[in-house]
């Protein structure tokens, strides 16, 4: 993106701790929104933790509190909002209604600002009615039970997070670290993001969805995994690649090795080619000059409009805005 103005003000991020809450999860977006900075070493994320009362302490479900420093008045200054999950939602659990403390404190969230959650923090902003008619997430043990209480939401429990515009979900615990990556790519860019992975010690871009870490019986060692068609099919993403080419890979058939892709991964491989695709792009369309169809070609998609029909859905953007916006920016 474009070099910040002089009155650049970093992005204000708020996080909302309530009883209950789990710490690791708590800690996930000021690990990762702390980190990105400009070329000039300034903070491009500013991150509060705030409590639906005064200063002072909030319950975990470990045997410690934590101390907040900042009452509901910082969530009227909020640029994004997050959610963690926490065990004692009490109303908004059992009944899907907000208690009056927490219906008070989320009134002062200004209207267009973004709101993501963690886990079962979803339960919050499905009690808030923010998600009504909208798609979101959970933690997969949790997917049912948020549906049967909100059945106006859109549920999907097979992805590790949904990204409906000003509105995110994640599912449990680690999704939130994919999530907020995801933000920090969406705000300033894949190598920003990159950056905070490798600093981070995790993978940028977590293949798949939650599907593939259901409890599911152990398979026999001896049988193959989609690994190495996965590995392969990597190192060819610019050229035609079908079904059957990944599955001989493997020396499976086209439906064991699907099968066995999705158990593994959690989508379908034609999915997951996209999802490879769309990441490779993103990443020449930011640190390449080349042209539009070249990037197209590299990428795998043959032609810019297939390219464009791809990032559109992906991104909500066509290639050359996304370029315009991330091309020359905030240096990781």
């Amino acid at each position: 993106m474009a070099a910040p103005p002089e009155d650049f003000r970093p992005h204000r991020v708020v996080v909302l701790a309530l009883d209950g809450l789990l710490p690791f999860e708590l800690g996930i977006p000021h690990r990762i929104f702390g980190r990105p900075r400009d070329e000039r070493g300034r903070r491009l994320y500013e991150v509060v933790t705030c409590s639906v009362r005064p200063p002072g302490p909030v319950e975990t479900d470990a045997d410690f509190a934590v101390h907040i420093a900042h009452g509901p008045q910082a969530l009227a200054e909020a640029d994004t909002v997050i959610v963690p999950a926490s065990y004692e939602l009490g109303p908004v659990y059992e009944e899907g209604r907000l208690t009056d403390e927490l219906a008070a404190a989320l009134a002062r969230i200004r209207p267009g600002t973004r709101l993501a959650s963690i886990c079962t923090g979803v339960y919050v902003l499905a009690a808030a009615g923010r998600l009504d008619g909208r798609p979101a997430t959970t933690h997969w043990a949790e997917a049912d039970r948020l549906q049967r209480l909100f059945p106006r939401i859109k549920v999907d429990a097979d992805v590790l997070y949904v990204d409906d515009g000003d509105v995110l979900t994640s599912a449990g615990v680690a999704a939130g670290i994919d999530l907020c990556l995801h933000m920090v790519r969406r705000d300033f860019g894949t190598a920003v993001a990159n950056d905070v992975a490798r600093h981070t010690v995790v993978p940028p871009h977590r293949e798949g969805g939650q599907a593939q870490y259901i409890h599911r019986p152990v398979p026999d060692p001896q049988l193959a995994t989609t690994t190495a068609a996965r590995s392969w099919a990597l190192g060819r993403l610019h050229e035609p690649i079908q079904l059957r080419d990944m599955a001989d890979q493997e020396a499976m058939s086209v439906r064991t090795f699907t099968r066995r892709f999705r158990e593994e991964v959690g989508i379908s491989p034609g999915q997951w080619l996209t999802q490879q695709r769309v990441e490779r792009a993103r990443q020449l369309l930011e640190t390449s000059d080349l042209s539009i169809d070249q990037v197209a070609r590299e990428a795998g998609f043959g032609t810019a409009q297939s390219m464009r029909q791809h990032l559109q859905q992906a991104l909500g953007v066509t290639p050359s805005a996304y370029r315009r916006t991330f091309r020359t920016g905030v240096k990781a």
